[in-house]
């Protein structure tokens, strides 16, 4: 024991701060040995408050605040070490739920703190959380740029950096989930201090990614800052910790988020503390609500009791989650209520969107399909809204999970309706939940790139690159400069029914795959007939396609041998039956005509080049119809009055056999061809290349990261070419080949959606993108591609061109044209 009682006491303080919790009770232990003995009776109230909030940090919230009722009672205090006791109190009744009694002692505090501007901050920093949980985000925000100023104005840079991070943490409850993250990511390095503060910091950084709809990224951090509360004995922040992952898992595993729930609940229970016990009871009856059908639905008395105690308790927004969950399920039994739907104003997006989820329920329960598609339609209209400033791809694409249930809403009312006009338009509703924004190109970022260029040789160096906490850290700053950086330049308007159909000449027709849940139906629309076809094959689609990938890359690496046979004939059969299943209905009302097929997340990684009834036939896969119809406007640099300086660009990434021969062979095609090979064909080299060229063709080895498909990458001299790194180039080529395997396979989130390398281009602005889902053989792509180049040259559509260059090899290969191929 070294230092006065003072000293030691404001020594524990800053142990406090940083989340050192056990260090701090020895520190305060000593200080109360000391101070024991001298009159100094409010350094004593002092000490024991301090003592009173870590005993709460630790699990022991009664005892905090009977030792912190004990030093506000002392005889004799100032009235200063009165407000300071008061905060703490607050700050008790703050962690154990009770915010309005915390509201009313933090702000008493406060106001007895004026000669103390840091302990005044400090104080406000509580009153600040308090707040928050309120839905005060404005007070909120007022209460912590003050406390970050005094901070700063102090030289306390981790009481500011943790200013800072509860800021980013109003703009997420505020649903401006760029500026949360790009705040909290600024804050990290003055915020967290200690493992138990990273630990926080990381589970509200969760929070961000799982309102993003990242939840396999979300869930990862919080089970993280779970056991790293727990390791520290910090039982109230575990649950909170566990509570926030259930309410993550409610999104997708619902029979996991009871059970993380109800552990939550008890641990909250044995702490004594009401209010989260109820927050965390809620996500478990709404998890028990959402997800076995034959479970026995709870009392409705029993939900509106527990509903009435969030209300209590300040939690208005989860009480109405809580109310409409048993609504929706009530209403999906058959048992819909005529009680009112009403959300306050100041409940999150999410919640405003579950109202529309049960109006669209209770409506159709009452055999209102009409009403029951407007309901969905103004919740996806709602978020469309919110996103509307969303450019980047990663948040276009998972932010569709608030959108999902009130899409297969609608399309399974469309579906029943039969019409071919209201099923376009849901199918084109589920499909731009992803593809709301035209990508705005970003400024270029130093940055950025050379913490893609650190990631490169990490990669090259570490096979955990991505697991390793530097890989982490750099894939976390990528995607929010991603994020950030990545704008809005309008929207993509959806066509309508006639308007695609004057799209398509006569030689040309579209099918749109639409899943609505539980079936699966095609519309098939030509420029005179609009057809829809009921497949009743989902189940066997869903028995044949786990095997597909597995055949196909067996069939591209087992060329010889006594295994050909059986794998080809594996194959064949899988395909074949595949084909029957999807395209022999479809077919008979399209004919031989060229065909735009759009396809929902089920038939993801389907190789439909590869299918009997597609052989010779052009084709392309878009990523909605409208999108389709409103690329075709886009000029094309690969005519006769491009702008490009060269009409084509080839790179050859390392170890592709026949790589450079097969860049060589399509080059031939072209007069002036430009070529990257060898130790030239660079990441930059390549990113500076695009630009300049109308066709783009890549011979590399690809791989396909499903975790993150943005650290998909192509192999070159230096390392990978990552889809962030697609963000470098200004202006894409309105034709990227890729000849690399898996470079068109896709992860898909939250049901339509699929991203990968090929998606990546075309969000970049490509026009159409060749490329395979699997592995294909080195041979069959070099004499392929080097004859579609011989099409594209003459003026021939990708997809044309690719038809015919397969028709004339004889060659049946993976590799499909993406985006508007014709």
């Amino acid at each position: 024991m070294s230092g006065s009682a003072e000293e030691l006491h404001r020594r524990a303080v800053d142990e406090s701060i940083r989340g050192r919790f056990v260090q701090a009770e020895r520190t305060l232990r000593d200080a109360a040995a000391l101070a024991a003995s001298g009159r100094d009776v409010d350094l004593r109230a002092r000490i024991m408050g301090t003592r009173a909030v870590v005993r709460q940090r630790t699990g022991m919230p009664a005892e905090a605040e009977r030792l912190c009722r004990q030093a506000i009672a002392l005889p004799g205090l100032r009235e200063d070490t009165r407000a300071v006791l008061l905060g703490q109190l607050g700050a008790l009744a703050l962690m154990g739920g009770r915010l309005r009694e915390a509201l009313r002692e933090l702000s008493d505090a406060i106001d007895g703190l004026a000669a103390d501007p840091v302990a005044q901050a400090r104080v406000r920093m509580n009153r600040s959380v308090t707040r928050l949980q309120l839905r005060d985000l404005d007070g909120a925000a007022d209460d912590l740029e003050h406390a970050e100023r005094t901070f700063t104005d102090a030289d306390l840079p981790v009481d500011a950096g943790q200013a800072q991070h509860n800021r980013a943490y109003v703009a997420l409850l505020q649903g401006d989930l760029i500026a949360a993250l790009n705040g909290m990511q600024a804050a990290r390095p003055r915020a967290a201090a200690s493992p138990v503060a990273a630990g926080i910091c990381d589970a509200d950084r969760a929070e961000v990614l799982r309102d993003a709809g990242l939840t396999r990224d979300a869930e990862r951090l919080f089970e993280t800052s779970a056991a790293v509360f727990g390791a520290q004995r910090m039982p109230q922040l575990r649950a909170e910790a566990e509570f926030q992952l259930a309410c993550s898992q409610l999104l997708h595993d619902p029979a996991r988020a009871r059970r993380i729930a109800a552990a939550a609940v008890r641990r909250f229970a044995a702490l004594g503390n009401a209010a989260w016990e109820a927050r965390a009871d809620a996500i478990r009856v709404r998890a028990a609500l959402t997800g076995d059908v034959s479970r026995r639905l709870p009392a409705p008395g029993d939900v509106a009791a527990l509903a009435d105690r969030l209300r209590r308790a300040g939690f208005p927004g989860e009480a109405v989650a809580l109310s409409l969950t048993l609504a929706i399920r009530r209403s999906r039994h058959g048992e819909p209520t005529a009680a009112p739907i009403r959300v306050p104003a100041s409940a999150p997006v999410q919640v405003h969107l579950l109202a529309h989820e049960a109006r669209a329920t209770r409506a159709r329960a009452r055999g209102r399909d009409a009403a029951s598609r407007r309901h969905a339609a103004a919740g996806l209209d709602a978020l469309a809204a919110w996103r509307q400033a969303f450019g980047s791809l990663d948040l276009q694409t998972s932010v569709a999970m608030h959108g999902n249930a009130l899409a297969l809403i609608g399309l399974d009312s469309a579906v029943r309706s039969r019409r071919p006009d209201v099923v376009f338009e849901w199918s084109e509703r589920a499909r731009q939940l992803t593809q709301q924004v035209v990508p705005l190109r970003p400024p270029p970022d130093p940055e950025l790139a050379a913490d893609l260029a650190e990631l490169r040789m990490l990669r090259a160096d570490d096979p955990a690159w991505a697991t390793s906490p530097r890989g982490v850290a750099l894939r976390d700053r990528a995607r929010t400069r991603q994020w950030a950086q990545t704008g809005a330049d309008g929207a993509y308007r959806r066509a309508d029914l006639d308007e695609l159909a004057g799209a398509l000449d006569a030689s040309a027709a579209l099918i749109s795959y639409v899943f609505s849940g539980s079936a699966l139906t095609a519309l098939v629309v030509t420029a005179d007939r609009r057809r829809l076809v009921a497949l009743p094959g989902v189940d066997g689609i869903r028995a044949l396609t786990p095997g597909l990938r597995a055949d196909l890359d067996m069939a591209a690496i087992i060329r010889t041998g006594p295994m050909v046979d059986v794998v080809q004939r594996s194959l064949r059969d899988r395909i074949a039956a595949l084909s029957a299943l999807l395209l022999d209905e479809p077919l008979a009302i399209a004919g031989d005509r060229r065909l735009v097929i759009t396809a929902p997340g089920l038939l993801s990684g389907i190789p439909w080049a590869m299918l009997p009834a597609m052989r010779g036939r052009p084709f392309t896969l878009a990523s909605s119809a409208s999108q389709w119809v409103g690329d075709r406007s886009i000029p094309d640099r690969t005519t006769p009055q491009r702008t490009a300086p060269f009409a084509a660009g080839f790179v050859a990434g390392p170890g592709v056999a026949r790589g450079e021969e097969e860049i060589r062979a399509a080059g031939a095609a072209w007069r002036d061809p430009a070529l990257l090979t060898g130790a030239a064909a660079t990441v930059d080299a390549l990113t500076g290349l695009a630009p300049d060229v109308g066709v783009l063709h890549v011979a590399a080895h690809g791989q396909h990261a499903a975790d993150n498909p943005l650290f998909s990458g192509l192999e070159l001299a230096d390392g990978t070419l990552f889809g962030y790194d697609i963000d470098r180039v200004p202006r894409v080529p309105p034709t990227v080949i890729l000849s690399a395997c898996e470079s068109g396979r896709s992860s898909v989130r939250w049901g339509e959606e699929a991203i990968g390398m090929a998606r990546i281009w075309l969000s970049a602005g490509a026009r159409c993108v060749i490329a395979t889902p699997v592995v294909v053989d080195d041979d069959a792509a070099c004499e392929l591609l080097g004859t579609m180049h011989t099409g594209l040259a003459r003026g021939l559509p990708p997809a044309e061109a690719l038809a015919a260059a397969s028709t004339r090899t004889g060659l049946v290969t993976p590799f499909q044209a993406h985006g508007a191929g014709f």
